[in-house]
C-alpha cells in the first residue's frame, strides 16, 4: 500500500486532493463552459453595431436613390420647358410669318386695283375728236386691267402671247394682215363685240381677247400652250 505522503504528491500534481476534485479543476471547467457560449452568441453591444451599420447604409442607398430620383425629374423637366418654348417660338414665327404675307398680299391686291382703275380712267379719257381716234393708254397701264381680270397664272401665260403679239401696244397693227390690237383680233372690228371703243380701251381689248381664249381654247394657258406649237392662236 502506498503512503499517505505519495498520494497527496500525485494528486497535488494532477489536480485531485485526496478528497476529490481540486477548486482549480473546476474553475477550469466553468471558464471554459463560459467561453464556448460568448463565441456562439454575439455581445449585446456588438449586436447593435452591427444592426445600425446595416441601417445606416440601407438609409444611404435610400438617400443615394431618391437624389437621381430628384435629378432625373429635374433633367426631363427641363427639357420639356425647352422643347414647349421651342415649339412656341416657332408657333408665334409662323403667325407673325403668315400675318405679314397676308398684309402684303392685300397691299399687293389693292396697289394691281388701283393701278387698274387709273388705267380704265385714262383709257375713258381718250380723245375721240376728229377722224383718227387717240390712244393714250400705256403697256403698264394695260397691264394692270389684265391682272385683275383674271388668277396670276392665268396672267402670265395672257402675258406671254400679247408679248409676242403686240408688246402691250392697244394700237399695235399688223401691216401684212390687219391684225389690230394687244390680242391682234383679225378682223379687228371683232372686238366690237365687246365694246364700242375696241380700238383705244385696254380693257375692252383684254375683255374680248380673254373670252376668246376661254372659248377656243379652254384658258390663256391653253392658248399659250398652242401658241408655243404654232407660233399662232
Amino acid at each position: 500500500m502506498a503512503s499517505a505522503t505519495a498520494v497527496t504528491a500525485v494528486g497535488a500534481v494532477v489536480g485531485f486532493s485526496g478528497t476529490g476534485v481540486s477548486a482549480s479543476a473546476d474553475a477550469q471547467t466553468v471558464d471554459e463552459a463560459s467561453s464556448t457560449k460568448l463565441l456562439e452568441v454575439p455581445a449585446a453591444p456588438q449586436a447593435q453595431e452591427l444592426s445600425t451599420g446595416i441601417t445606416h447604409q440601407a438609409d444611404a442607398q435610400t438617400a443615394a436613390y431618391d437624389e437621381a430620383q430628384r435629378v432625373q425629374a429635374e433633367e426631363a423637366a427641363k427639357v420639356k420647358a425647352e422643347k414647349e418654348a421651342a415649339d412656341k417660338a416657332a408657333a408665334d414665327k409662323a403667325a407673325a410669318d403668315k400675318v405679314a404675307a397676308d398684309k402684303a398680299a392685300a397691299d399687293k391686291a389693292a396697289a394691281d386695283k388701283a393701278a387698274a382703275d387709273k388705267a380704265k380712267e385714262r383709257a375713258s379719257r381718250s380723245d375721240t375728236r376728229g377722224a383718227v381716234e387717240k390712244v393714250s393708254a400705256s403697256a403698264a397701264d394695260a397691264q394692270a386691267i389684265a391682272k385683275s381680270m383674271m388668277s396670276s397664272t392665268q396672267y402670265q401665260c395672257f402675258s406671254n402671247i400679247v408679248e409676242r403679239e403686240s408688246g402691250w401696244r392697244v394700237d399695235a397693227t399688223n401691216s401684212s394682215s390687219g391684225a389690230y390690237g394687244l390680242v391682234q383680233s383679225l378682223p379687228a372690228s371683232k372686238m366690237a363685240s365687246a365694246g364700242s371703243d375696241w380700238r383705244t380701251n385696254p380693257a375692252t381689248q383684254i375683255k374680248w381677247g380673254l373670252g376668246y381664249m376661254n372659248s377656243t381654247y379652254g384658258s390663256p394657258c391653253g392658248a399659250w400652250s398652242f401658241w408655243q406649237s404654232h407660233q399662232w392662236y
